[in-house]
């Protein structure tokens, strides 16, 4: 049985839409997966990336293809109330429903479904405190020595994808090989089913593509 490991940031609507299409995608297909909350930003960070949502004209793009996506999968999707937003509270949440900070699918189904299904502000501090109620079971004490815990293994793991390769949200990562974004997810299936393809030369050696231009940053340009 592959173990799957599932990188994502509530902040993206693509993590949600692959989250719920991940079953479907792989029916048949015995695997197991763990969910890694890490920090969307700082993964574009590490890689000199703006997000699509911080992009004008991208983001009204993005927007009008998740909800066609979502309409397409049959998947219950609603904006949020503003967005981007900052996920922090909900990615330490999501940590911080297991000592090992990996949340199971159930706690990270909630949290999404509080970002994607309901309209509402996603990081709405007094709806974010009734998510701590219920996943927790008591409030979030941002003195204490577990949150401290907590903020440490979401950097911890944020950095783990980063020194990974990982540059993006939702990313999904099998024998070390990164299938990033909700249209890989068709690779992902033929790669568990053995297909031979992911052994020859294309899959292997395109990355020593030669560069043949690259281009100056903007701050660099006259």
């Amino acid at each position: 049985m592959k173990e799957i490991h599932f990188f994502l940031d509530f902040v993206s609507p693509y993590a949600w839409l692959a989250f719920t299409a991940l079953p479907r995608a792989l029916a048949g297909i015995r695997y197991r997966v763990h969910y890694h909350p890490v920090v969307l930003g700082a993964l574009l960070k590490a890689n000199g990336q703006l997000g699509p949502a911080e992009i004008p004209g991208k983001r009204e793009w993005t927007y009008r293809q998740v909800l066609w996506l979502a309409k397409q999968q049959g998947t219950e999707f609603q904006f949020p109330a503003s967005h981007p937003f900052n996920s922090l509270e909900l990615l330490r949440l999501a940590v911080a429903t297991s000592n090992d900070g990996e949340p199971n699918h159930d706690a990270v189904e909630t949290i999404f479904k509080h970002v994607w299904c309901t309209g509402l502000e996603a990081n709405d501090p007094s709806e974010i405190a009734k998510l701590h109620q219920q996943l927790l079971g008591r409030p979030s004490d941002s003195g204490s020595t577990e949150f401290a815990q907590v903020k440490r293994q979401l950097r911890e793991q944020t950095q783990h994808a980063i020194e990974s390769g990982l540059f993006g949200v939702p990313s999904l990562v099998v024998d070390d090989q990164i299938f990033w974004g909700l249209d890989s997810l068709p690779m992902l299936r033929a790669y568990l089913q053995g297909d031979p393809w992911f052994q020859s030369g294309q899959w292997r050696d395109i990355g020593q593509l030669p560069v043949g231009i690259r281009r100056a940053s903007a701050t660099n340009q006259t």
